[in-house]
């Protein structure tokens, strides 16, 4: 399958990317997790993205899932789904560096009719070589924008058995 030409900017995400991430918010005790990300070629101007966490005791946490895409080379757009119910649509711009590229996406839309209160969620991605580094803060539960994850996560190269 070819690459879509409108996702050469992000083509180095495609794959699995693995690693150790931080939370806290006002409103919960901090904690440690271990953070799996995959961005799938699905022949389309998408990729396909799945998120998963879990505990440091190996007990699952969170999940999502989504879709990014490219506009022009030069922004991108962010459509996230997850199953307390929470939709998301998130821009930004993207901006390429010497080994990668960094993208802050502001969201334009969080949505729920049951989840718990998100008002606006901020996501910055900083692709360096194999180092994936995420942050995310939200204004949620009556609170403004504050730093809630961070992680780092390294490129996964399965192995052969």
């Amino acid at each position: 399958m070819t690459l879509h030409p409108g996702l050469a900017a992000v083509a180095s995400l495609i794959g699995m990317w693995r690693g150790e991430g931080a939370g806290q918010y006002p409103t919960i005790d901090s904690f440690q997790y271990t953070e799996e990300l995959t961005f799938t070629d699905v022949g389309k101007p998408f990729l396909h993205y799945i998120q998963r966490t879990w505990s440091p005791a190996g007990a699952p946490m969170h999940t999502e899932t989504g879709y990014l895409r490219v506009a022009e080379g030069a922004a991108v757009e962010f459509v996230l789904a997850q199953p307390t119910g929470q939709t998301e649509l998130a821009e930004g711009a993207l901006m390429a560096t010497v080994d990668g590229f960094t993208c802050t996406l502001q969201a334009r839309m969080v949505n729920s009719t049951s989840a718990k209160q998100v008002d606006a969620t901020e996501r910055r991605l900083e692709l360096a070589g194999d180092v994936l580094t995420t942050k995310f803060a939200m204004a949620a539960v009556g609170l403004q924008m504050t730093h809630h994850l961070a992680s780092k996560l390294h490129r996964n190269t399965p192995t052969t058995r």
